[in-house]
C-alpha cells in the first residue's frame, strides 16, 4: 500500500525537520511539487534547500525510460546521501513511484515512504510552497488526459480525467494576481479538454473569457498543452482576440501519417492536422506554433517518416521538439508489431533536428529590427554569448555612460524552461517581473539579443 504524507508523519514522527525537494519532469510535476511542500510545512517541516535538508523528498517522472532512469539515478544518489549520513529519510513521489511502487520497495529497501502521484481537488486552492520565480506561475486546471493514446500511461498511472471547477481556478488566479505575478501558465497533459468531466463540453475558451477580466498584474496567460483533435473554433478565436492570452500555442502532433495517427489513437488525421495548422496560421499570424513528433513508432516506414520530415519542411514551426518512441509496458503500442530499430529511431530524430535548427535560425531572423515586449528574468553575471554580437549598446546612452547591464528575458513566443531566450541590454537597471520593450539586434539558433528601447 502507497503511504501517503500524512500517515508517514504519523507513524514515523517526522516534524519539525528540513526538508527538500528534488523536482523531476515536467512542469505538471513542480506544480504537484509545490502542492507537497504545502502540506509538508503545513504538517510543521521547514522547507529547505535539497542541500540543506534531513529529509529528501524526489518528485519522479515515469513517462519515457529515459526519464524513468534519471529518476532512479537520482533516488541512488539521494540514498548514498543517507547511507552517508548527510540525510535521515528519502521519500519517494511522483509518476515512476505509482506506477513502480513494488519493485521500488523491493529493490531500494532504504526507501522511508512511497507516496506517488498527487491527487487534484476539484475545489480547492491548494496550498503550496513557490518554486517558481514570483513573477510566473503555473496553474494546473486539470490531471491525466482525456485521450487514450496508444504509446502514452499517463492515464493508467493518473487514473481518469479531472478538471478542476472554474471557481476554483479563478480563485487561484486572483490570488497571484494579487500577490504581483506578471504571467501565468495554464497546463495539463491536456488542457483543451478542460470541463469535459465536469461541464460535459470543450470548456476552456469559456474559462478564459471568465478569468480574464479578473486579471490586473498579470499581462500574459500562456496555454499549455493543446491536444489537436480537441481545439476548437472557439479557442482560436478567443487566443487571437484577447490581448493577455500568449500567442504561443503548444500542441504536440505526433506525427502527420494517417495511418500512424490512427495507431496512435490521436482522433485526428493528416487532412485534419493540415487544416487545423492552416487554420491557426490564418487567425494567429502573429503567433508561434509549438509541436512535438515522436520517430519510431512501430510500423513507421521509410516512407511515413518522409512525409513528416515533408510536412515539417512545409509548415516551419518556430519550435519543434522530437522525441523518440519509447516501448513502455501497459500500453496498446507495447505489443504492436513492426517495432523500430533503436539506430534507425536515433537517425530519424537526428535528421529532423537538423532540419529544424535551419528553420528555428530563420524564424529567429525574422525578429532582427522588431521591438518585442520581454519579461525580464534575471541578471548576466557574465554575458558570454553577447561577446561575437553587433553594438547592443543603448543608443540613447551619452558616450560618458559607461554603465551597462545585461537580463535574460522572454517574449510571449517562449515559454519558461522550454523556449529560448532573449538577451537585453539595458543603460539601467531592471528587476525580475519587469516587461520591457526590445529591439532585437542579433539573432541566435533559438535565441537573440537587442536594447531597451
Amino acid at each position: 500500500m502507497i503511504k501517503t504524507t500524512k500517515n508517514f508523519n504519523q507513524e514515523r514522527n517526522f516534524q519539525g525537520q528540513r526538508v527538500g525537494m528534488v523536482n523531476l519532469g515536467c512542469a505538471r510535476n513542480l506544480v504537484d511539487s509545490q502542492t507537497i511542500l504545502g502540506k509538508m510545512r503545513r504538517s510543521g517541516h521547514r522547507v529547505v534547500d535539497i542541500n540543506e535538508a534531513d529529509i529528501a523528498i524526489v518528485n519522479t517522472c515515469g513517462f519515457i525510460a529515459q526519464a524513468k532512469q534519471e529518476s532512479i539515478d537520482t533516488i541512488v544518489e539521494l540514498l548514498e546521501l543517507k547511507k552517508q549520513g548527510k540525510l535521515k529519510k528519502v521519500i519517494v513521489a511522483g509518476c515512476l513511484a505509482q506506477r513502480y511502487s513494488e519493485e521500488l520497495r523491493t529493490e531500494f529497501k532504504d526507501i522511508d515512504a512511497i507516496i506517488g502521484a498527487q491527487k487534484l481537488d476539484r475545489d480547492i486552492i491548494p496550498e503550496q510552497v513557490t518554486l517558481t520565480p514570483r513573477h510566473f506561475a503555473y496553474v494546473k486546471i486539470c490531471e491525466s488526459c482525456y485521450n487514450r493514446c496508444s504509446f502514452c500511461i499517463i492515464p493508467k498511472i493518473k487514473g481518469k480525467f479531472v478538471s478542476r471547477t472554474m471557481e476554483s481556478i479563478a480563485q487561484e488566479i486572483q490570488k497571484l494576481d494579487a500577490q504581483g505575478v506578471k504571467e501565468i501558465n495554464l497546463i495539463g497533459q491536456d488542457i483543451t479538454a478542460y470541463g469535459m468531466d465536469l461541464y460535459h463540453e470543450y470548456s476552456l475558451a469559456k474559462l478564459l473569457k471568465k478569468v480574464i477580466p479578473l486579471t490586473k498584474n498579470i499581462q500574459w496567460i500562456r496555454l499549455l498543452y493543446a491536444f489537436p483533435a480537441h481545439v476548437t473554433d472557439e479557442l482560436i478565436e478567443v487566443i487571437a482576440s484577447e490581448e493577455k492570452i500568449c500567442k504561443y500555442i503548444d500542441m504536440p502532433l505526433q506525427h502527420i501519417s494517417d495511418h500512424l495517427l490512427s495507431s496512435m489513437n490521436r482522433g485526428i488525421s493528416t487532412q485534419g492536422t493540415i487544416d487545423l495548422v492552416e487554420k491557426m496560421r490564418h487567425k494567429i499570424p502573429q503567433g508561434s506554433l509549438r509541436t512535438t513528433f515522436i520517430v519510431g513508432m512501430p510500423g513507421e516506414t521509410d516512407q511515413d517518416f518522409s512525409e513528416l520530415k515533408s510536412f515539417i519542411e512545409k509548415v516551419r514551426f518556430e519550435k519543434l521538439g522530437v522525441f523518440v518512441y519509447s516501448r513502455e509496458e501497459g500500453t496498446a503500442a507495447y505489443d504492436m508489431p513492426g517495432q523500430v530499430a533503436e539506430k534507425i529511431k536515433k537517425n530519424r530524430l537526428d535528421e529532423l533536428m537538423q532540419i529544424q535548427q535551419g528553420i528555428s535560425k530563420d524564424v529567429q531572423e525574422n525578429f532582427l529590427g522588431q521591438t518585442l515586449k520581454v519579461l525580464i528574468e534575471e541578471p548576466v553575471e557574465n554575458p558570454v554569448i553577447l561577446s561575437a554580437a553587433k553594438d547592443l549598446r543603448d543608443p540613447s546612452a551619452t558616450p560618458q555612460d559607461d554603465k551597462s547591464f545585461t537580463y535574460l528575458g522572454r517574449s510571449e513566443f517562449d515559454a519558461p524552461d522550454v523556449d529560448g531566450v532573449v538577451y537585453v541590454h539595458s543603460s539601467r537597471e531592471l528587476a525580475a517581473g519587469d516587461f520591457v520593450n526590445v529591439k532585437i539586434t542579433e539573432t541566435y539558433e533559438y535565441d537573440c539579443a537587442g536594447h531597451l528601447v
